[in-house]
């Protein structure tokens, strides 16, 4: 099986503490802990990026879904939330509204492709993660 890239991004430390430079595309993003945590909080840190990255992708797919359906949602809003805990492990709420009023029915299809976007699936199924030395 032939794996085919979809996304890419490098991230490089710099001589401030925990400050770290992404570059993703033709974007430049900065990385960064709170103060709390030792850094400056020049960024959002780690896990906000992987909320941000959850919610974006919710939004953008229940948009595609909505015009597919012809119905006007307005803007959808995606609010998240990671916890973690040793008994429970962690885990992502996830509350979703949207501008325009929508039938009990719209909604319940909107919760069950919001369950089904693409970096929903791959946080659900895990991910393989290797590592290896660079040049």
């Amino acid at each position: 099986m032939h794996l085919k890239p979809v996304s890419s991004a490098s991230a490089k430390s710099t001589s401030t503490h925990y400050r770290t430079v992404i570059a993703t595309g033709r974007h430049d993003l900065v990385a960064d802990e709170s103060a709390l945590h030792g850094g400056q909080d020049a960024g959002p840190a780690p896990y906000d990026y992987l909320l941000a990255s959850l919610g974006a992708c919710t939004a953008m797919t229940l948009q595609m879904y909505a015009e597919r359906k012809g119905w006007d949602v307005g803007e959808i809003h995606v609010d998240l939330e990671l916890s973690k805990s040793e008994d429970t492990g962690t885990s992502i709420r996830r509350v979703l509204a949207t501008s325009n009023p929508l039938s009990d029915e719209q909604w319940a299809h909107l919760l069950d492709v919001a369950g089904k976007t693409p970096v929903t699936k791959s946080l659900l199924a895990g991910i393989a993660i290797t590592s290896r030395r660079g040049p």
